[in-house]
């Protein structure tokens, strides 16, 4: 299994307008923080905010900020806005081929086979350990050094009032 990269990008902007507090950040800030693709960058955030995650707005001060607090939002709803929702396992039933085929009926009716089961636990358990952690939790751990960094990076200052830097 491989995720696309744009969930790792994604994920990074959203600890960065979640350092940025209320404040709006362009895709091109975003981009530079972590000298990525702008364009690149900006098709991901066009699906984090269809998918509700953040806001666009336009003009001079425009850019994306977070929709709801960084604690609301996981890597789970990042990874399902970004498509990567359906089942990793696809299972194509070969236990009702070959040797078996002539079964095929008795064996689709007695339910999934053990592997799709267990491929499905295992996905279930990847998928809550996902929406278990948030954003919030992700941005705990940056020091206030590496929140100063992010900041610049996006054309922001910290906020003296709000940011404790």
């Amino acid at each position: 299994m491989e995720l696309p990269k744009g969930v790792e990008w994604a994920a990074h902007a959203l600890v960065v307008l979640d350092v940025a507090g209320d404040r709006a950040v362009s895709s091109a800030g975003l981009a530079r923080v972590f000298d990525l693709s702008p364009t690149y960058l900006n098709k991901h955030l066009q699906k984090l905010a269809a998918a509700g995650i953040v806001i666009s707005t336009a003009g001079a001060s425009g850019g994306f900020r977070l929709t709801r607090p960084a604690g609301d939002v996981s890597l789970g709803d990042v990874v399902a806005a970004l498509g990567s929702a359906t089942p990793l396992f696809q299972c194509s039933e070969i236990r009702c081929q070959g040797a078996f085929a002539d079964q095929k009926q008795q064996i689709l009716a007695s339910g999934l086979c053990s592997i799709n089961q267990a491929m499905s636990r295992a996905e279930d358990a990847w998928r809550s350990s996902l929406s278990g952690t948030s954003i919030a939790d992700l941005a705990k751990g940056l020091d206030d050094h590496t929140r100063t960094r992010m900041l610049h990076a996006t054309g922001l200052e910290p906020d003296t009032d709000t940011d404790p830097l």
